[in-house]
């Protein structure tokens, strides 16, 4: 049984473990946490142990905008909808914004389209450093 919560302050960094698998440097669950905390909008999916299992956070001005920077699920819960629901349940809670906006690799634009979004042109920059302690 899957519950989501979006009350990050009921969620310790000790829960929040074998996340960003493939990364070359992944943030620490110290710096992972304080993300989701200071996030706008995050929510959590945690199984019936209480470990966090998948996550999506947004971030926003809270007017008219926002983005979508994370969803992850752990790989021995993925195939399970709990990603899917993760973006319904964020973008109910943006429903009054004009913009969600969120970066993929094209191999998951077809899961993204699934879920209501559509493919949109956009660049970035990467430092990777800023994920070190």
């Amino acid at each position: 049984m899957i519950r989501y919560t979006d009350d990050m302050n009921t969620i310790g960094a000790d829960r929040l473990r074998g996340f960003f698998v493939g990364w070359p440097s992944p943030p620490s669950a110290d710096k992972h946490l304080a993300v989701l905390r200071g996030s706008y909008r995050a929510i959590a999916a945690l199984d019936e142990d209480g470990r966090v299992v998948g996550f999506v956070n947004m971030i926003s001005d809270g007017v008219l905008t926002a983005f979508i920077p994370w969803l992850e699920v752990l790989p021995e819960y993925q195939g399970r909808g709990i990603g899917g629901e993760l973006v319904r349940r964020i973008l109910k809670e943006a429903g009054d914004l004009y913009s969600v906006d969120l970066m993929c690799d094209p191999p998951l634009q077809p899961y993204y389209e699934r879920l209501g979004m559509r493919p949109l042109t956009g660049m970035g920059l990467r430092n990777r450093s800023a994920l070190q302690e």
